[in-house]
C-alpha cells in the first residue's frame, strides 16, 4: 500500500505536467495569432511568419517562411533587419534572458536560407560607453544563406552569398579587447560564395569561393584592394605610410583553433599570391608601444610562386620579385617574440625566388636566389646605377652558416664561409660625405663570425671620387672575420685574423698619376709586388697650369716590393710592423717646377713627418737596392730644367717607426750608398730620433772624385754656368732642427774653373767668367782644412733638402773663395757691375760712330757723349779741329 505522501507527489507532478501542456499549447495560440502584432507593437520590427511552434520545457523554437523588417530605417539606435528566412529552429532558447535581460541566448541555432539585410546598430551602453553584444549562440548553423551587413551610415561592410556555415562552440566577447579575438569556436563548417568586406574607407577585401572539407578551408581569389587611386591616397592619407593591393587566387589553412588571444593551424598555404605596395614620402613618427599580447602559431607555411612589387612615391620601383616560393616550419609569433630583433621564431625556413630586383641607391638584380637557415645562394647578379655609371655583375655570391639564432632576446651570427666568384664591372661611389649617425645595435649579439671569405676570378674597379682602383684576375680569401660595434658606435669595426688576396694585373687612378703593379700578392705577413709603376697622367706644362703652388712631380717604376712582417689594416687598432721591406731596382725621376708660387705651408722635418702619423708603425729594416734616382728642377729664367742623378742607389734605413710602439726603439738611422752624376761614389750616414720633439737630426757624407763637368747638366740650364777640373773629396757632417744646421764641411779639388754662359747662346763669356775665377782657389791644398758651417738658418716653408744645400753651399763658399765670404761677394758684384757698364758703353759708342744715311739727322742728342768713355771722344776731337 502506498503511502499518503507519495500519493500527494504523483498529484503534483500530474498538475504541474498539465498546466505545462495547457501553457504550452495556450502559448502556441497566443504565437500563432498575436505575437506578430505584439513584435510590431513593442519592438522596432515587423515580423511574419507562416508557422511558429515554441517549447517551454526545452526552450526550442521552430518557425517557417519568415519575413522580418524594420518599422523605420533612421533609427541608428537598434539593429535594422529585412529580408527572409524559409526554416528557423532555436535549441534551448534562453527566454528568462530575452525577457527579463533584453539578450538573446541560445544553444543551437539554425537558418535555412536566409536572404537578410542587416544594419549594424550604434547603440552603446549609457553608464559604461560600450557597445553590448545582445546575442549569443553555442552552435550555428546556416543553410544556402545570403546575408549583407551595413554600417550604422548606411554604407555596405560584409555581404556573402551561398553561405553554408556551421560552428560548434562558438564563444564572442561582449566588448572589443586589444590583442583579444571577438570570437573563438571548437569546430567550424563553411562554404560561400562573394564574400565582400569594407572595414574603412581605404580598403575593400573581396572573395570569391570559401569551402571546407576534413578540417581544411579553401579561399578562391582573394582580393584586397584600395579604394583610393595612389594620388588620391597621398592627398587624402598624408601620415599613412603604405597602400597595399593584394591577390591571392587561391589559399587554404588546416586545422584552424581559436583560443582567447591565439590563432592555430596546422597549415597555411598561398597560391600564386600577388602583393602591391605603394610607399609614401612620410617621416617618421614616434608611436607609443602598446603591450602585446597576441599569439599566432602555425605549423606550415607555405607561399607557392608568389609575386611581389613595392613602388616608390614615384610609382618607380623600389623592390620587385617573381617566382617567390617561402616555406616556413614551426612559425610562431607572441608576445616574446615581437621584443626580439627578428619578432618570429621557427624551426626551419626555406626561400627562394627569381628576377629580384631592388632600386634603393643603386638598382640590384639578382636572376635568381635560395635561402634557408644552413645556406644561401645568389645567382647572376648585377648592380647598375644611372646617375654614378655604375655596372657590376657577380656570377654567384654564396654562404654556409654554422649558427643563426634568437638567444637572450639577440641575434647570433656565426657564418661559415662566403664565396663571391667573379666580379666583373665598375663601381663609383657617390663620394657624398654626411653626419655620421650614431647607430645601436642592441638586437645582435657580437662579435659577428665569418669564418672564411673566398673572392674568385674577378676583374673589378672601384671608383670613388673619379680615383678608380681596378684589380684582374682578382683572388682573396679571408679568414676569421670578426664584426663589432666601433666603440662610439660610429659604425661597424671589422677584425680579420689572416688573409691573402692576389691579382695578375693593378691600377690606381687619381688626378696626376696611374699607378699599375703586374702581379700583386698581399698576405698579413708577407706582400710581393712586381712591376710597380706610378705615371704622370699630364705633361710637366699642364701639371705647371694645374697646381697652385709648387709641388713635385714624380715618375717612378719599381722592378719588386717585398715585405715581411705582421700588419693589420682592417680591424680599430691599425698598425704596420714589419721585419722587412725592400724595394729593387727602381727608377724614379722627380721634377719641380719653381714657376708656380711658393707653397706657405711650413715643412715639418722628418722625424715630425713620421711621429704625425696616425697608425703605429715599425720596420727593422728598409731597403732600397739598386735604384736609379733622377731630380730635375727649372725656374722661370731657366734653360730647361737642371738635373740631379744619383745611379747604383741604395739606402738602408734601420727602425724606420712612428714612435707609437712601446718598447720598441725610435732611433732611426739611414745608410745611403750611389752613384752621384754617375760618377762618383757617395755615402750618406742620417739619424733622427721620432720621440725625440724637438727634431734634431744628424747626416753626414763622403763623396770622391767629382768630375766638375758632371755637375753641368744641373748648373748649365739652372745658373748659365759650367765648370771644369775635379771635386777630389767632399765632407760634410751636419747637425740641426727645425731652426737650422751646423757643423763642418771638406773639400778636396784641382783645376777647378767656372765659366759664365750666355742666357740665350750658351756661348762662353770670358770677362765675366775671368773676373769670377780671380776669387775662385781653383786648387785646393794638399791636405786641406775643414771649414765650420754655421748659422745656415732654415726658410720652414722649405724642404729639409734645402736647408741641407744650403750647408753645402755655405761650405763650398768658404772653402772655395775664403772665410771673408762678405768682402769677396761685394767685390765681385761691383766687378760684374763695372764690366757690364763698360760694355753698355762701347755699345752706344759704336751706335754713334755709325754714319748718318740723312743730311739733317744730326742732332744734339746724336752728339751727345755718354758713359765713363765720354773724355776719350772728347779728345779725339779737339786733335781733329784745332
Amino acid at each position: 500500500m502506498k503511502k499518503p505522501w507519495v500519493k500527494k507527489l504523483f498529484l503534483v507532478f500530474g498538475i504541474l505536467f498539465g498546466l505545462i501542456l495547457i501553457a504550452n499549447f495556450a502559448l502556441n495560440i497566443w504565437l500563432k495569432t498575436q505575437l506578430p502584432d505584439y513584435i510590431k507593437k513593442n519592438t522596432a520590427y515587423k515580423v511574419s511568419y507562416k508557422k511558429l511552434e515554441v517549447d517551454l520545457a526545452t526552450g526550442n523554437i521552430f518557425a517557417t517562411a519568415i519575413k522580418v523588417e524594420s518599422k523605420t530605417t533612421k533609427n541608428t539606435q537598434v539593429l535594422g533587419l529585412q529580408g527572409t528566412v524559409d526554416t528557423l529552429e532555436i535549441s534551448r532558447f534562453g527566454i528568462f534572458d530575452a525577457v527579463f535581460n533584453e539578450k538573446i541566448s541560445t544553444t543551437d541555432l539554425f537558418l535555412a536560407s536566409p536572404n537578410l539585410n542587416i544594419t549594424l546598430a550604434d547603440a552603446k551602453d549609457k553608464k559604461t560607453g560600450k557597445k553590448k553584444n545582445p546575442v549569443s549562440f553555442e552552435n550555428i548553423r546556416i543553410s544556402n544563406g545570403k546575408i549583407t551587413v551595413f554600417k550604422p551610415t548606411k554604407e555596405k561592410f560584409i555581404s556573402v552569398q551561398n553561405l553554408n556555415l556551421i560552428v560548434e562552440n562558438l564563444h564572442t566577447t561582449d566588448e572589443i579587447v586589444d590583442n583579444q579575438l571577438p570570437v573563438v569556436f571548437d569546430s567550424y563548417h563553411l562554404r560561400g560564395e562573394n564574400f565582400f568586406f569594407q572595414p574603412n574607407k581605404l580598403y575593400q577585401l573581396t572573395i570569391a569561393k570559401v569551402t571546407t572539407k576534413d578540417g581544411q578551408m579553401s579561399v578562391n581569389n582573394f582580393i584586397l584592394k584600395p579604394l583610393l587611386s595612389f594620388d588620391d591616397f597621398k592627398k587624402n592619407f598624408p601620415e599613412e605610410k603604405q597602400l597595399f593591393q593584394f591577390i591571392i587566387p587561391q589559399m587554404s589553412f588546416s586545422d584552424i583553433v581559436l583560443k582567447k588571444n591565439k590563432v592555430s593551424l596546422s597549415k597555411a598555404v598561398f597560391i600564386d599570391p600577388q602583393f602591391l605596395v605603394y610607399t609614401n614620402k612620410v617621416a617618421a613618427q614616434k608611436k607609443e608601444k602598446k603591450p602585446f599580447n597576441f599569439e599566432l602559431d602555425v605549423k606550415i607555411i607555405n607561399f607557392v610562386n608568389a609575386s611581389a612589387q613595392i613602388l616608390k612615391p614615384d610609382r618607380s620601383h623600389l623592390l620587385q620579385a617573381k617566382k617567390i616560393n617561402f616555406n616556413v616550419d614551426n612559425f610562431v609569433f607572441n608576445k616574446e617574440t615581437s621584443q626580439e630583433t627578428i619578432p618570429v621564431h621557427y624551426k626551419d625556413f626555406k626561400f627562394s625566388g627569381e628576377d629580384i630586383l631592388l632600386a634603393a641607391n643603386d638598382y640590384i638584380h639578382v636572376k635568381n636566389i635560395l635561402i634557408n637557415p644552413k645556406k644561401g645562394v645568389f645567382n647572376h647578379i648585377s648592380l647598375s646605377n644611372l646617375q654614378t655609371k655604375s655596372d657590376v655583375k657577380v656570377n654567384q655570391i654564396a654562404f654556409n652558416i654554422n649558427e643563426w639564432k634568437i638567444q637572450d632576446k639577440k641575434l647570433n651570427f656565426d657564418v661559415k664561409d662566403v664565396l663571391i666568384n667573379k666580379i666583373s664591372g665598375v663601381y663609383k661611389l657617390s663620394g657624398v660625405g654626411g653626419v655620421k649617425k650614431k647607430t645601436t645595435y642592441s638586437g645582435i649579439h657580437f662579435p659577428i663570425i665569418i669564418r672564411n671569405i673566398n673572392v674568385k676570378n674577378s676583374d673589378f674597379t672601384l671608383d670613388k671620387g673619379n680615383q678608380p682602383i681596378a684589380f684582374k684576375q682578382l683572388n682573396a680569401q679571408v679568414n676569421n672575420v670578426e664584426i663589432s660595434p666601433k666603440k662610439n658606435n660610429s659604425g661597424l669595426a671589422v677584425k680579420i685574423n689572416d688573409y691573402h688576396l692576389s691579382a695578375t694585373d693593378f691600377s690606381y687612378k687619381t688626378k696626376f698619376y696611374l699607378m699599375t703593379a703586374g702581379d700583386l700578392n698581399l698576405s698579413k705577413n708577407k706582400a710581393l709586388i712586381t712591376n710597380f709603376a706610378m705615371k704622370p697622367l699630364v705633361s710637366r706644362a699642364q701639371f705647371i697650369k694645374m697646381i697652385p703652388v709648387e709641388n713635385d712631380l714624380y715618375d717612378l717604376k719599381f722592378a719588386q716590393i717585398t715585405a715581411t712582417g705582421n700588419w693589420d689594416f682592417f680591424s680599430e687598432n691599425k698598425s704596420i710592423v714589419a721585419n722587412s721591406v725592400i724595394i729593387s731596382n727602381a727608377n724614379a725621376n722627380i721634377f719641380r717646377s719653381k714657376i708656380p708660387a711658393d707653397d706657405p705651408k711650413i715643412k715639418p722635418l722628418y722625424s715630425k713627418m713620421l711621429r704625425s702619423i696616425d697608425i703605429p708603425m715599425f720596420i727593422d729594416d728598409f731597403y732600397l737596392k739598386n735604384s736609379y734616382l733622377e731630380y730635375e728642377e727649372d725656374t722661370q729664367k731657366s734653360d730647361g730644367p737642371g738635373k740631379l742623378t744619383f745611379s747604383n742607389f741604395n739606402m738602408h734605413v734601420h727602425n724606420l717607426n712612428s714612435g707609437k710602439i712601446k718598447g720598441k726603439p725610435t732611433e732611426v738611422k739611414i745608410k745611403i750608398d750611389c752613384s752621384f752624376l754617375n760618377a762618383s761614389p757617395l755615402s750618406v750616414n742620417w739619424n733622427f730620433n721620432t720621440a725625440d720633439q724637438s727634431d734634431r737630426f744628424r747626416i753626414a757624407g763622403r763623396s770622391t772624385g767629382i768630375p766638375a763637368r758632371s755637375v753641368n747638366a744641373f748648373i748649365v740650364p739652372y745658373m748659365n754656368v759650367s765648370a771644369t777640373g775635379t771635386i777630389q773629396e767632399m765632407l760634410f757632417d751636419f747637425t740641426g732642427n727645425p731652426k737650422g744646421l751646423g757643423g763642418t764641411f771638406k773639400l778636396k779639388h784641382k783645376d777647378l774653373k767656372i765659366a759664365v754662359l750666355d742666357k740665350q747662346t750658351k756661348e762662353k763669356k770670358n770677362l765675366l767668367s775671368a773676373v769670377a775665377n780671380v776669387f775662385i782657389k781653383s786648387t785646393s791644398d794638399k791636405f786641406p782644412e775643414s771649414v765650420v758651417v754655421e748659422g745656415v738658418e732654415r726658410d720652414p716653408t722649405k724642404s729639409f733638402f734645402n736647408m741641407f744645400w744650403k750647408g753645402v753651399e755655405d761650405g763650398l763658399k768658404k772653402t772655395l773663395i775664403g772665410a771673408n765670404i762678405a768682402k769677396t761677394e761685394k767685390t765681385v758684384k761691383n766687378t760684374i757691375q763695372t764690366v757690364k757698364e763698360v760694355k753698355k758703353s762701347v755699345k752706344d759708342v759704336k751706335q754713334e760712330l755709325k754714319p748718318s744715311t740723312k743730311s739733317d739727322s744730326k742732332s744734339e742728342d746724336q752728339q751727345k757723349e755718354k758713359g765713363f768713355m765720354k773724355g776719350v771722344f772728347k779728345k779725339k776731337e779737339k786733335s781733329d779741329n784745332p
